[in-house]
């Protein structure tokens, strides 16, 4: 379903952060240089992994920046894998960090 090899990369403003097992998704509305609104979905591990990596729902509320990176679907449509976030403050947030044992 989501491309192994490739890796995209977004800018946009959080819409939504569906807190969900078993997998949450981050909607991030991404606008192009023609002014057109395209909402991605980055799907990430469900919330006891995310909290593990430091990740909870109020990181990314409704209207913050962020800059997004993942493996986007084989089918093109507007969505990836959570690979990394970027919030506009510079804070980093890895997912896969949350299956690290420590």
């Amino acid at each position: 379903m989501f491309e192994q090899t490739k890796t995209i990369t977004v800018e946009g403003v959080v819409k939504e952060f569906q807190w969900t097992n078993p997998h949450s998704w981050l909607l991030v509305d991404v606008t192009d240089k023609n002014g057109k609104v395209t909402t991605w979905g980055f799907e990430a591990e469900g919330p006891s992994t995310l909290q593990r990596a430091g990740i909870r729902p109020s990181e990314f509320k409704a209207g913050t920046r962020v800059t997004m990176t993942g493996r986007p679907m084989k089918d093109g449509r507007p969505a990836a894998i959570w690979v990394l976030a970027v919030r506009g403050d510079g804070k980093k947030f890895d997912p896969r960090e949350g299956f690290q044992v420590k």
